[in-house]
């Protein structure tokens, strides 16, 4: 049931016409343990205003069927109002009361109400995820982000449930087999944040105080859940320790009281995200209840989403955007606020500028070079539109953008700026205006050009060195070269580089300066000896693509692993990979640079981000006729660092999964069985049950694994992961019967969960075996109206985007996705803009593929 698209012209005139005052939602879900039960049952009673009486409207609603429709005590004939979408609100007064009882479906793609049951204990477990627009699938309601109210929740589940919303329960009463949970009022809020989580969860409690300025105490209740077949691999005091952090440095920086009550973080299955902001109420993925050995990088990763939803609790939660093109008040400021948190909380997680310049930012300079970019404040027309709009334009390069812009009013400003926001707005809707004033207030600077450059533009401008020396080798010239679709303002840090006395690559020079225009001269190098390395936009300060001049790039190639400073060389290496995608650097330079230095990588982020890119590089950007052998290179240099390095590092278990993602020769394939049958052995390697999975997959890719033995596996791991990672395996089988299985069983049907769903596209094509996928290119995209059409539009996004031919990396391929292009040109504009990106990709990886031929 895709749900009817509310365009942003009805949602402006609905929220001139109606004022909410409050809702009453009661969810009996005593049926969800059944799995022959498809719905529950959910009553809403709506008070609201109409600014017109006698005016007609609508609620959202996405149920197989309504039972009664009351409006102001009028009954109405549910099949002449309701049309599966919206319920036809007709003859308003003033003063309006509004109760559905409807039949609600639970949900196996995430959306709504999911439903889960647990493989090891058969235990059945419910979440709600709404954003941007499926509260409408759980209750009747008013689905636009501007028309808050309080809510009150009542839930009735088995007995032996727990029952978890966005306030505190204020009673429990039991009922034969039944417990009905009763809520208390919550502040203000949008539909999309509201949140249900029920099942035999289990819990971790703990408790947060803070003193007041006026002399009160702060008291917020804490909880952290998960499945209780997780609950021994469940860290909750790691979590909870960095929760309380997170409430302490943003207690400080905005100077707003947390305003939700308690904060329970549920951490729950196939979830489709990875985590969602419900204040009082905040859901996580369960992938971060980590099932076997990680490395520090993922628990980096897990504390930044945890400060990113909390940052949400101010930032979109207390004051909210009135429609989703202001979306980036919430999550630039969430993204921004994640790493900034990191290391303004005094958290143990030193190193998060430097995996935002490597990881974050990089994903930003993707989305910004699609011809499907947007400025960061967007033009929204529905919520098709909207959820498309979740992108690292919205996230990332928002957040750099903000980076930015707190180093140009200053932090004290900026915030101070915030928490005049909150105070004016709280509980209230805003537009970019409301919180730019405010800083304009505190600053004293007018941030309109500022605005009209970095908010109401695309597109990503490359920065570039230009170095004139003399016969002495002086600089007489310094320049900063600009370019790009539109010239912006930069403030940039330069760094100037040479070797020291031991070889190492140390900065000289740091001259910090305003980058305008086409070219900018750096006066203050003139007269200094020709440097090394001319690293422009060192410190990463602006949002930007970095080049090099000819002699700094021949640095680089002989010594980038001898630039002492992380930050620095995190630069270095995401420029490196900025020329090959952009087909400015052949892939198989890039693969050398790996080669050579990516074992000195002391960063642990990076280096899984370099193992990430080199599998791309060689994927996709290489030329085929070399791909094995740069393949061969590639796993070498992965059996050879993994030996070397420290037995149980994060970077032995890194190097370990790149040989696995690497793995094809005979030697290599041997050796990974061994592992797996205890009869191979690296030194501090525990091959746990997440790395035998990663293992099974490389074997089933190559033929080197058979169906029987993945199903013995799942046996020896009978969970939800290892269910995914099953079937998994069994889609990357090389055998043309395996693709077709795996692509009827997503295409065919709508049966599969979520979670399945990726589990067998990320198995259908493998890079080793091509040919097996290339028979698909033309029933994809005979496929793409119908799966737009008819399936909910978060697994049709995975569809879309998932079974693209990306590795048919031809002229062909690129010739079939024009001609459904050219052919459809009215087809829904979301789908169009996933398959303009596909294509993108795709014609990137032909020019690169040319460019590695020489």
């Amino acid at each position: 049931m895709p749900g009817k698209n509310l365009s942003r012209d009805e949602a402006q005139k609905r929220a001139g016409l109606i004022e909410v005052e409050s809702y009453r939602v009661h969810l009996d879900l005593t049926s969800a343990p059944d799995p022959a039960a498809a719905t529950f049952r959910s009553t809403t009673t709506i008070v609201f205003d109409a600014a017109e009486p006698g005016a007609s409207s609508f609620a959202d609603l996405l149920a197989p069927s309504v039972r009664t429709v009351t409006l102001n005590g009028r009954e109405l004939d549910p099949a002449k109002v309701f049309d599966g979408h919206r319920v036809a609100l007709d003859g308003l007064a003033a003063h309006n009361v509004l109760v559905v009882e409807a039949d609600c479906a639970y949900s196996r793609t995430g959306e709504g109400l999911h439903r889960f049951v647990d493989p090891v204990d058969g235990e059945t477990y419910l979440y709600t995820h709404f954003e941007p627009a499926d509260s409408r699938r759980v209750f009747a309601n008013f689905e636009q982000p501007d028309l808050k109210a309080p809510f009150v929740f009542t839930v009735t589940a088995p007995a032996a449930w727990d029952v978890y919303a966005n306030a505190v329960h204020e009673s429990v009463e039991s009922e034969g087999g039944a417990r009905t949970w009763r809520f208390a009022p919550t502040r203000p809020i949008s539909t999309y944040l509201t949140a249900v989580v029920a099942g035999p969860y289990h819990v971790v409690r703990d408790h947060y105080s803070r003193e007041l300025p006026d002399g009160s105490t702060l008291e917020i209740p804490l909880a952290a859940t998960c499945r209780k077949s997780l609950a021994r691999f469940f860290d909750a005091d790691e979590i909870l320790t960095v929760t309380k952090q997170g409430l302490d440095f943003f207690h400080e920086e905005f100077d707003y009281p947390y305003p939700f009550g308690k904060y329970d973080q549920c951490f729950v299955p196939e979830y489709n995200i990875g985590a969602m902001e419900n204040p009082g109420c905040v859901t996580f993925r369960e992938e971060f209840v980590f099932r076997s050995k990680v490395t520090e990088a993922a628990y980096e990763g897990r504390a930044n989403v945890v400060l990113h939803e909390m940052a949400h609790m101010w930032f979109g939660d207390l004051v909210t955007m009135k429609w989703w093109d202001d979306l980036w008040l919430k999550e630039s400021f969430a993204d921004f606020m994640g790493s900034y948190g990191l290391i303004g909380a005094g958290t143990r997680y030193r190193s998060a500028w430097i995996t935002f310049a490597n990881r974050r930012k990089a994903w930003a300079y993707q989305q910004d070079q699609y011809p499907t970019t947007h400025p960061i404040t967007a033009d929204i027309r529905d919520l098709e539109d909207a959820k498309l709009n979740f992108d690292g334009i919205t996230y990332a390069k928002g957040a750099a953008v903000l980076k930015q812009l707190v180093a140009y009013v200053g932090r004290d400003a900026f915030f101070e700026g915030a928490r005049r926001y909150f105070r004016r707005h709280a509980f209230g809707n805003t537009v970019l205006t409301d919180l730019l004033g405010a800083l304009e207030e505190t600053s004293g600077r007018d941030l309109k050009a500022w605005t009209a450059a970095w908010l109401q533009t695309s597109g990503v401008n490359s920065l570039t060195p230009q170095v004139v020396c003399d016969a002495d080798g002086r600089i007489t010239e310094l320049a900063v070269l600009q370019d790009g679709d539109t010239l912006r303002p930069h403030r940039v840090t330069v760094g100037l580089y040479d070797h020291d006395e031991t070889g190492a690559l140390v900065r000289t020079e740091r001259i910090e300066l305003d980058v305008a225009g086409a070219r900018t001269t750096v006066p203050e190098a003139a007269g200094r000896p020709r440097p090394a390395l001319v690293l422009v936009n060192d410190e990463d300060l602006t949002y930007c693509k970095i080049r090099f001049d000819e002699v700094s790039l021949a640095t680089l190639r002989t010594g980038l692993g001898s630039l002492t400073d992380p930050l620095a060389r995190a630069l270095a290496w995401s420029a490196a990979w900025n020329l090959t995608r952009d087909a400015l650097m052949p892939a198989r330079d890039y693969l050398d640079l790996v080669l050579r230095f990516a074992g000195q990588e002391s960063d642990i982020g990076v280096l899984q981000s370099l193992h990430q890119q080199a599998k791309s590089a060689l994927d996709l950007y290489a030329a085929p006729d070399w791909r094995a052998e740069g393949g061969r290179l590639l796993a070498e240099c992965a059996l050879r660092e993994l030996r070397a390095a420290g037995p149980g590092s994060d970077h032995q278990l890194s190097w370990a999964r790149f040989l696995a993602s690497t793995a094809d020769g005979a030697e290599h394939l041997q050796l990974l069985a061994g592992l797996l049958g205890g009869t191979g052995r690296i030194d501090g390697l525990a091959i746990d049950q997440e790395l035998r999975w990663e293992f099974w997959l490389t074997l089933a890719a190559a033929g080197r694994a058979t169906a029987e033995e993945i199903g013995a596996e799942l046996e020896r791991d009978n969970t939800a992961s290892g269910k995914q990672r099953a079937v998994k395996c069994l889609a990357a089988l090389p055998t043309p019967g395996a693709k077709a299985a795996a692509w009827s069983a997503v295409v065919d049907s709508d049966e599969l969960p979520n979670a399945l769903v990726e589990a067998q596209i990320a198995g259908f094509a493998q890079p080793g075996r091509r040919e097996l996928t290339a028979g698909y290119i033309a029933p994809y995209f005979e496929l793409l109206e119908s799966v737009w059409e008819q399936r909910s539009i978060e697994i049709a996004m995975r569809i879309v985007g998932g079974f693209f031919p990306r590795l048919q990396t031809e002229q062909r391929t690129l010739d079939a996705t024009d001609a459904w292009l050219d052919g459809h040109p009215d087809a829904a504009p979301a789908l169009r803009r996933l398959v303009l990106e596909c294509r993108d990709n795709l014609a990137r990886a032909l020019r690169a593929q040319e460019c590695d031929r020489g």
